[in-house]
């Protein structure tokens, strides 16, 4: 005869019946399934939302090839570190492009684990890889002449893409952030821009001057009265998607010839933070002006871009007296 359970369950007992039935059973599939609707609930933007389907697609088909795909649970923390080599040695991605890969994965097994999905998290502590402040890409100043200089402004597509290109190196504004500007949101007697589509969610103003007024004005008045409300549209009077802008500063500084540098939106933002340092400005005003949420990459841009320490260095080198 058996002998008779005993009736109360132990702590571990307890914690087994607690358990949700799917710890550790999901496949990375229902996994990212469940992620991706959490993303589109808690109102994440659809590029957060593509960028997430994108990253975490390409390390599933990185799971298939070393067959970890059939349950979530099975992915390790060394198949991460394997993932990362897999990046830089197959694909040739430089440390910046895998960490926007790690941040993903780390976002989806975090939201796993918070969720009780999984019993550990392989990415907890997962640190990003150093990337050198050195490789922020901007343009020089002929550069910056060459690719204006670049479109026909005999045309419309030529002054739009003119006043696109003016409006990124003014502001300093992301892709994404000015494919969603609307007729409205241009100030001009003001001397703002209401930027409302922005990363972190909270819309901001930014400055613009009068040359960038001025060139406005003009678009303005040539783009007339369009069935779609976006300040930036085709011949046909229609919104430009994201996908087309971001074509523009490629295409014109493949006709301007410009080699050795990145030709992209991006580029021209980190040109305009280059430019605003050398010019004087300081990290709050920057920090506002380009919507970071923490000072991390206007401290890069600083460090990189100010000329005050080597001003200042001219009365305090211990050689001067010498």
């Amino acid at each position: 005869m058996s002998k008779r359970r005993n009736n109360a369950l132990t702590a571990e007992e307890i914690e087994i019946a607690s358990e949700p039935i799917e710890l550790d059973t999901l496949s990375f599939d229902e996994a990212m399934s469940r992620f991706i609707s959490d993303g589109e609930r808690r109102g994440l933007r659809p590029d957060t939302i593509t960028y997430y389907r994108t990253k975490l697609g390409q390390f599933r088909r990185w799971l298939v090839s070393v067959d970890k795909v059939d349950k979530i649970s099975m992915v390790l923390r060394q198949d991460i570190d394997d993932y990362v080599v897999y990046l830089r040695d197959n694909r040739g991605l430089k440390n910046g492009a895998i960490n926007t890969s790690i941040r993903a994965i780390r976002s989806f097994f975090g939201f796993l684990y918070e969720s009780k999905y999984l019993r550990n998290n392989p990415l907890k502590g997962y640190s990003l890889l150093s990337v050198r402040s050195g490789n922020v890409e901007t343009f020089t100043i002929k550069q910056l002449r060459d690719l204006l200089n670049a479109p026909d402004k005999r045309t419309f597509i030529g002054v739009r893409d003119y006043t696109y290109m003016l409006l990124l190196l003014e502001t300093g504004i992301r892709l994404s952030e000015s494919a969603a500007i609307l007729v409205e949101d241009v100030k001009l007697s003001e001397g703002v821009i209401f930027v409302r589509h922005t990363k972190n969610h909270f819309h901001r103003y930014v400055p613009i001057q009068a040359k960038m007024k001025e060139q406005l004005k003009r678009y303005l008045k040539l783009r007339g009265t369009c069935e779609s409300n976006h300040l930036f549209v085709t011949l046909d009077g229609e919104a430009m998607k994201r996908s087309a802008l971001q074509k523009i500063v490629a295409k014109y500084g493949k006709i301007a010839k410009i080699k050795d540098v990145r030709c992209s939106p991006h580029t021209l933002r980190h040109t305009f933070a280059k430019l605003s340092v050398m010019n004087g400005a300081g990290v709050f005003e920057l920090q506002k002006i380009l919507g970071h949420s923490t000072m991390e990459m206007v401290k890069v841009y600083v460090n990189l871009y100010s000329s005050d320490v080597y001003e200042k260095h001219k009365e305090f080198s211990p050689l001067k007296n010498l």
